[in-house]
């Protein structure tokens, strides 16, 4: 029987494996020192992505902190997600991934209005994803923050703007996540439709959890 090669290389025993459907949320807590695989199973899906710290979910991913402790916008293998306290909460491991996008944000029903037409309106979307998700845990509206895309290619323009473009990602294609503090993981598998995001087809992804 043939190993299963999303398991390859994982450090410690799989604690959690879970096939994520297309365009559906999904909430796990990982302790420090376990690590999260995200695997892109059929390639260019978008993986909208949020951190809470476990002992106070005050405490949360930002974009500004990680953004500014490294000096770059986009995130790559060594990157440190930071808290708006400035401390870490993952550390990217690894990823066969060439980066991730950090500045582009979650779809929402408002958005998919304004850019694409009324008609988008009741379109599920990347916030309400989130939103569904945080509710179990007592979070809401106010406690979504700017948001990581895993997989998606948001290139910085020569006039400042930022474009949505085709994915660099691939089936198969994975990143790694080691936590350096007890966090709670929320995800949003994108569900949009009206850019190249995801290719027009959102898909499902796998989350393994091993440690």
């Amino acid at each position: 029987m043939n190993a299963d090669p999303y398991l390859a290389d994982l450090p410690g025993a799989v604690i959690h494996d879970d096939i994520v459907p297309a365009r559906a949320p999904w909430l796990h807590h990982i302790a420090a020192g376990q690590t999260l695989r995200i695997v892109d199973l059929e390639g260019n899906q978008a993986v909208d992505f949020l951190l809470y710290a476990e002992a106070d979910d005050s405490e949360r991913y930002s974009a500004q902190d990680t953004v500014s402790a490294q000096g770059n916008l986009f995130l790559r293998t060594g990157t440190v997600l930071r808290s708006n306290e400035g401390r870490p909460m993952m550390t990217i491991a690894a990823t066969s991934v060439a980066y991730h996008d950090t500045i582009g944000g979650a779809c929402s029903c408002e958005s998919n209005t304004l850019r694409y037409g009324h008609h988008t309106k009741a379109q599920h979307a990347c916030v309400e994803n989130f939103l569904e998700a945080n509710l179990i845990e007592g979070r809401s509206k106010r406690d979504i923050v700017s948001n990581i895309n895993f997989f998606m290619n948001v290139p910085v323009e020569e006039d400042g703007s930022l474009g949505i473009v085709d994915g660099i990602s691939a089936p198969g294609l994975t990143v790694d996540l080691k936590a350096e503090m007890d966090v709670i993981v929320v995800v949003s598998n994108c569900p949009q439709i009206n850019n190249p995001c995801n290719g027009f087809n959102p898909t499902p992804v796998r989350m393994i959890v091993a440690g």
